[in-house]
């Protein structure tokens, strides 16, 4: 009987090796976690239990867990080496089955899909046609197409009229400085992306606390075109009343009840769709003081090509073009378990959901207690060399006194056979 006992603790010892061998080995594997070895003693035994005198039958491995502590994080030249700081697994789509891994090397495959070294798809929450982040889950796929041009639709503009300017009665002539006060322009883009120049004149008139605003836009060829306000003809321009504090209070026509001037649809003359223009001036004053032009921005674009990729810590993934514009295309998902050691191991730094690990539950990095991620950035195996060569050290010891046991017992089992 010590032969089979001293057998068992071979055994034992010898997969608890296998498994520090097994860490030690992948203690440079991005994403390894480590394992550990329980074991757990063997007593014969019956229905009715096991006999107050009963002696132990030795030993055998009841549990190889393992270990989800966090390792160390290492940054790199790669804006799509990710990392998790915190609990969570990448959710990934291999050929429909999904898996999930701490290991984040990934790279764009010849179809625009972010895939690691496995080829499996990294899953994301996918966004619509706006931009706007949505629930459904899907592959993340990087959109290398141009981003298509937007045609300005507003104009803003936060400016300073100076109210001891003289009034002018003359006749409005845009290549007369004398008929206007002051003028602003700005780029503006068509439905194609061409930029078209939009200059606002403004002058002040006979009537106290009154303004004009002619805007006129200029293609690439030189064009100039009178945009109207709605209901207006050509000459005639949006007024701007102040009140006699200096502050804007209504302007004719105006989109609605704000302080924002309307305009009638407009030939750029490029071949492109009419612009349909507003100016809003909300904030602009007329005060004593010289003119000038606090704000002035619009929301059309020109077309743009892709020129990089940001993922910020809560895996939003967001393209970045040559015209200074960005777009959404999805927030990367990360995927925590009730009981993670259940986990089953497949190989390749990657994890199966099983029944003893209980149902992922998938979320946005930085909710329902998931970590945030970390661009740029690999995690290291958690695998302590120390740690490890000590416990090598513990197992050897283990083999050799069992190793001990039997050479003991061979000895004896000798000497009772050559009693005589």
């Amino acid at each position: 009987m010590p032969f089979r006992i001293a057998l068992s603790g071979l055994n034992a010892a010898s997969d608890d090796l296998r498994v520090i061998g097994n860490n030690i080995a992948n203690a440079g594997t991005t994403g390894f976690k480590k394992s550990r070895t329980e074991f757990g003693d063997i007593y014969p035994a019956t229905n009715l239990g096991t006999g107050s005198n009963s002696i132990g039958s030795g030993v055998k491995v009841v549990n190889i867990a393992q270990q989800f502590t966090q390792g160390n994080v290492n940054f790199t030249d790669s804006n799509l080496d990710l990392s998790v700081s915190g609990q969570g697994f990448f959710r990934l789509n291999d050929n429909g089955t999904t898996v999930y891994t701490r290991s984040g090397g990934f790279e764009v495959d010849r179809s625009g899909y972010v895939v690691n070294s496995a080829n499996q798809r990294l899953t994301s929450y996918q966004t619509d046609t706006s931009g706007n982040i949505t629930g459904a889950l899907g592959d993340l796929k990087l959109d290398t197409s141009a981003l298509a041009p937007k045609a300005s639709t507003a104009i803003k503009a936060v400016a300073n009229l100076d109210a001891t300017q003289a009034a002018i009665t003359s006749t409005f002539s845009r290549t007369d400085p004398t008929t206007y006060g002051n003028s602003t322009s700005l780029t503006v883009y068509d439905s194609l992306g061409d930029p078209i120049v939009a200059t606002t004149y403004f002058r002040k008139t006979a009537t106290a606390n009154v303004w004009q605003a002619y805007t006129w836009i200029t293609n690439k060829a030189g064009t100039s075109t009178e945009v109207l306000p709605t209901g207006l003809t050509a000459g005639n321009p949006a007024t701007l009343t102040f009140s006699s504090s200096g502050a804007l209070s209504s302007v004719a026509p105006a989109v609605g009840s704000t302080l924002a001037v309307s305009y009638q649809a407009t030939s750029p003359g490029t071949g492109a769709a009419n612009l349909s223009l507003s100016l809003d001036l909300t904030g602009t004053s007329q005060y004593g003081s010289a003119f000038s032009v606090n704000s002035l921005t619009q929301d059309g674009y020109a077309s743009g090509n892709l020129s990089g990729v940001n993922i910020g810590d809560t895996g939003v993934v967001q393209a970045r073009y040559t015209n200074g514009q960005s777009r959404t295309l999805g927030q990367i998902a990360l995927a925590n378990f009730s009981a993670p050691q259940g986990l089953q191991q497949l190989g390749d730094t990657s994890w199966a959901e099983t029944y003893k690990s209980g149902a992922a539950l998938v979320a946005a990095p930085g909710t329902s207690n998931l970590g945030l991620i970390q661009s740029g950035a690999l995690e290291g195996s958690n695998v302590d060399m120390t740690e490890q060569l000590v416990s090598m050290i513990t197992a050897q010891r283990n083999f050799q006194a069992n190793a001990q046991v039997i050479t003991t017992a061979d000895a004896i089992t000798q000497t009772i056979i050559n009693i005589r």
